[in-house]
């Protein structure tokens, strides 16, 4: 018989956590091992954030100076987008026409979109994610502050935006650009990821799911994209006030390249304060494993949806593909409206334009614009489609897939049910996608009639080359199940590359050939041929029996 002792001045848990000290070293003890965990763990995940933000920025005022080498340029530049809306609305308010303001227009915006990114997936991992899995009622059990997960949660992000601060304003500044005016781009990309901690730490206190905090937070960065958008679209209508009241607009109206106005930042700062207090605060109130918006109960019948295993996988991933295909149908109406200037902001670069031909087609330069969008569009389908196929290996890991197996479902059936998903879902993306561009293009020609069958066709005829993305990663959880996200993530990384960067590097056709996309008709503009599809299809249909084959024959777990 064992006997329970409790210490002085200490209760037996009631699942409450009290607010208060935790041991002899208070709320945050433990933060120094659990931060050394915690980097250990992100020794892959964090670099390689850090790298592709700070080398897409640098990568970008390189370009940008490739482009636009007289000042004559940069002013035709200047003048385009300050009568084009939709250019504002895309990229952001151009202060001025120099190099370093061009380039801060171009990609400031999305710099400190991608930043909030980077600390909310990073954040949401460490706290909420870890929560979810019972990893952190494991570490509670030991000498560990009630508050220390957190607080390296936030702790890991913050140093990973510090990192990124760094080698931003390093390589732009190496770039030739002015030194001040890269540590105000920088700090503005820094600004918004430490923002985006707070907003973080708080959507994994209110939500008891990390998919659920992931998409508040994600949620608020695209209200606060689309604020900074219309407010710098709107100036005309009195709008622009609006871009105050977003964290990546902060970032713009630092002004970077441009009178520099340094006290902005003061506002990011502020508004981090308040969230990691907040998140503290909230955190001291709420049960362990619990969040504060607390799920509805579900139904006390299930709907005749879930009668097998098809209608559950479609229960499970209905909600991301709603957002997928929303987030497609506006970036198509973006990129389409843009189409109508591509001329304008390319301006006499040759470089440019042969590489966006190359990419593209040979059939006219918008033509080849809004084909090489299109292609990077089903690069894009392609990570949804991986995550969606890995969602079958996220069911068996976490054990859900056995009680589905231990009826009269087969192995055969349960993946079908998810590869299912994936095709209808690749198939509605990439055909809003054609529609988006569509939209935007036709109305901004006036031609609408005539752009939606053509570009929803060269949105459909992608389909083939993201379906091979994802047959890949169908083989890799059949055949090696624990390297299956690393086998999926690597295929699309590796054709990304070779398919946005290897005509710009005059790669070898035989290399140009590893990316299923490289093969896709260049539409629109150019002819449309069913052999290379109907191999693509071939592929991807191999590569899936391959998958299912292996997943029939191997333990589950």
């Amino acid at each position: 018989m064992s006997t329970l002792t409790v210490s002085a001045g200490e209760r037996p848990s009631s699942g409450r956590r009290a607010p208060g000290r935790t041991g002899s070293g208070g709320s945050l003890t433990g933060v120094r091992q659990l931060a050394r965990l915690a980097f250990r763990r992100d020794r892959i995940a964090l670099p390689v954030w850090v790298y592709a933000l700070a080398v897409i920025a640098a990568s970008g005022g390189f370009g940008i100076k490739t482009v636009y080498k007289t000042a004559r340029d940069r002013l035709s530049v200047a003048a385009t987008v300050h009568r084009d809306p939709a250019l504002s609305f895309l990229y952001g308010q151009l202060h001025g026409s120099s190099l370093g303001a061009i380039v801060a227009w171009r990609y400031l915006s999305y710099a400190a979109l991608g930043a909030g990114l980077m600390t909310t997936f990073l954040v949401v991992r460490h706290s909420r994610a870890d929560e979810e899995s019972g990893r952190l009622e494991l570490v509670g059990s030991t000498a560990v502050g009630r508050r220390a997960p957190l607080a390296v949660a936030m702790l890991v992000a913050a140093a990973a935006s510090l990192i990124l601060f760094v080698l931003t304003s390093a390589l732009l500044a190496a770039g030739g650009l002015s030194p001040s005016g890269s540590v105000a781009f920088a700090a503005g990309e820094l600004s918004c990821g430490l923002v985006f901690i707070g907003i973080a730490a708080i959507a994994a206190q209110v939500s008891e799911t990390a998919r659920g905090a992931r998409g508040i937070a994600i949620t608020v960065l695209a209200v606060a994209f689309l604020l900074r958008g219309v407010g710098d679209s709107g100036g005309s209508h009195g709008l622009t006030w609006l871009t105050w009241l977003s964290p990546i607009g902060w970032a713009e109206v630092v002004r970077p390249y441009a009178a520099e106005r340094w006290w902005v930042l003061a506002l990011p700062a502020a508004t981090t304060t308040v969230g990691v207090l907040a998140a503290f605060w909230l955190a001291a109130r709420r049960d362990h494993g619990a969040g504060l918006l607390q799920p509805r109960p579900g139904p006390a019948t299930a709907g005749p949806l879930l009668a097998g295993p098809a209608g559950l996988a479609w229960r499970l991933q209905r909600a991301t593909l709603a957002a997928w295909a929303t987030g497609f149908l506006l970036f198509g109406i973006a990129i389409g409206v843009v189409g109508k200037s591509v001329g304008q902001l390319i301006g006499v670069s040759g470089a440019v334009d042969k590489v966006l031909r190359h990419i593209g087609g040979h059939a006219g330069l918008t033509n080849a614009y809004l084909a090489a969008c299109m292609m990077l569009a089903a690069l894009i389908a392609a990570g949804y489609a991986v995550s969606a196929v890995l969602r079958l290996r996220s069911e068996e890991a976490g054990n859900l897939g056995e009680p589905l197996l231990a009826g009269p479902v087969s192995r055969l059936r349960w993946a079908g049910s998810h590869l299912l998903v994936v095709l209808a879902g690749t198939v509605v993306i990439m055909f809003l996608s054609g529609l988006g561009f569509a939209l935007g293009f036709g109305i901004a020609t006036s031609d609408l009639s005539t752009q939606l069958p053509r570009l929803i066709e060269a949105g459909l005829v992608q389909i083939p080359a993201v379906l091979v993305v994802a047959a890949i990663a169908m083989a890799g959880v059949g055949l090696t199940p624990r390297g299956s996200g690393v086998v999926g993530w690597t295929a699309l990384a590796v054709c990304s590359f070779v398919a946005v960067f290897g005509p710009a590097l005059s790669l070898s056709q035989s290399v140009l050939d590893i990316s299923p996309f490289t093969h896709t008709p260049k539409l629109p503009g150019g002819v449309l041929t069913a052999t290379p599809l109907i191999w693509l299809s071939v592929i991807a249909v191999v590569l899936v029996a391959a998958g299912l084959i292996g997943l029939g024959r191997r333990d589950i777990g």
